[in-house]
């Protein structure tokens, strides 16, 4: 049987900051008013579960980007932000913009 996989596609979307990351992932990742919009309550969303129904329901999650804003280089915030997916369970998928 194949792993269930939820794939949240945000080409195409201007994401300059981790907010613009966080109001993108919100409705399609399933995110409670209260998540804490920070890395930290990310790692525990997508790494230990049990946040997010929606991310629950699936084995695995992958984030489509495109490499412009926040993902355009070498920011520090972008970089702490992809180590959290672990690259199997959870993936970050960088593309160049069309």
């Amino acid at each position: 049987m194949a792993d269930s996989e939820l794939i949240v596609d945000l080409r195409g979307q201007m994401i300059e900051t981790l907010d613009d990351f966080w109001d993108a992932v919100s409705e399609p990742c399933g995110l409670p008013a209260w998540f804490g919009r920070n890395l930290d309550a990310w790692s525990d969303t997508i790494g230990t579960r049990g946040i997010s129904e929606v991310i629950d329901s699936h084995d695995v999650l992958t984030v489509h980007v495109d490499r412009q804003g926040l993902f355009s280089g070498h920011r520090q915030e972008a970089i702490v932000l992809a180590d959290i997916f672990d690259g199997e369970r959870n993936q970050l998928v960088v593309h160049e913009p069309a």
